[in-house]
């Protein structure tokens, strides 16, 4: 299988450069897998395609504000992003510019050493301080970098989720950046069951695809958490449990295989994989030749989800992060 094979044209026009004036007024296109039917509606018009007793699961990370500009001795400026970190392993950035191992990067009175360069962007660093409280005190909003523009106070509210609690993401989980606080109060009054779990979005996020092999790639894992009242709806479920986003999804299949409820999660889902869990996927348009679009072509067929993505770039329809939204059922 080779990802070259799971592409398409996106035109620049039609990625999304901001966040829409209102949240939850962004459009959604409602896919059938089974028949590759699609019909056209709003995000904000969710409730009308789940019914009572689905179960919604949310992703209740909160992401950080890991975006650092730091400066080498020489005042040359560097630019980092912290990543997650679990446990005693190293603490890792990403990078942009040239750095060595042995670089000392400073900001305001604070030095970051880079202790190794690791490849693909990648450096392992050490600080006094703890990144997670450098970035939260000097970083900002770690925007994709497909968008070209510094973070504003727009994006400190809107490149995060309503519910947003855990923190420990590197990026958003996009799929909820439209869920209202109206929306999910009609869910709920529909008899929809709404719950959460955590993943912190990572490295795994950030990595492009370089081989063109699919079985080839392997997946940075994520730190994940199933919580048990959450656990006894997905043990209890007798209607569809409905994932929001591609973050919930990795999580409830990696549980569905491991029995696991919380460590580090490095499933990679491409077309082949039989889902166990996930009946519903709420999701954003994804980049081409990306993890997170075989997923979703996992799940859709990539014949019924390229015929999608076609269908949505003819109507206009804005892709990525701060885009509109496919639910496929």
């Amino acid at each position: 299988m080779l990802v070259s094979d799971y592409n398409y044209d996106l035109p620049d026009e039609r990625i999304a450069k901001f966040p829409p004036k209102e949240r939850g007024s962004t459009r959604l296109l409602v896919l059938n897998r089974q028949t590759g039917a699609i019909q056209d509606s709003f995000y904000r018009n969710l409730d009308d395609f789940l019914n009572p007793g689905d179960v919604l699961i949310l992703n209740d990370t909160r992401v950080m504000q890991s975006r650092l500009f730091c400066t080498l001795p020489d005042g040359r400026k560097r630019e980092l992003v912290v990543l997650e970190k679990h446990g005693d392993e190293p603490q890792r950035v990403m990078y942009r510019g040239k750095l060595h191992d042995g670089d000392i990067l400073s900001i305001d009175k604070h030095q970051i050493t880079i202790s190794k360069i690791l490849g693909n962007g990648i450096a392992e660093v050490e600080s006094e301080a703890p990144l997670a409280e450098l970035a939260e005190k000097y970083g900002t909003v770690p925007l994709p970098p497909y968008l070209h523009r510094d973070a504003t106070e727009d994006d400190k509210k809107r490149y995060q989720t309503i519910w947003a609690k855990n923190m420990g993401s590197a990026a958003a989980p996009t799929a909820s950046l439209n869920m209202t606080e109206d929306l999910l109060n009609r869910l709920q009054q529909k008899g929809i069951i709404i719950k959460y779990i955590t993943l912190h979005v990572g490295l795994g996020t950030f990595l492009p695809m370089r081989t063109d092999n699919v079985e080839d790639h392997h997946m940075h894992s994520e730190w994940f958490h199933i919580p048990e009242d959450t656990l006894k709806v997905i043990k209890n479920h007798d209607k569809r449990i409905v994932a929001v986003g591609t973050t919930v999804a990795r999580t409830l299949e990696y549980y569905a295989k491991t029995g696991k409820t919380e460590g580090e999660d490095d499933i990679f889902i491409y077309p082949g994989f039989k889902f166990q869990l996930v009946d519903a996927l709420l999701t954003n348009y994804h980049a081409p030749k990306s993890t997170v679009l075989m997923l979703a072509s996992a799940f859709a067929g990539w014949d019924h989800l390229k015929n999608a993505y076609d269908h949505a770039i003819a109507e206009k329809y804005n892709f990525l992060s701060y885009g509109d939204s496919v639910l496929i059922c």
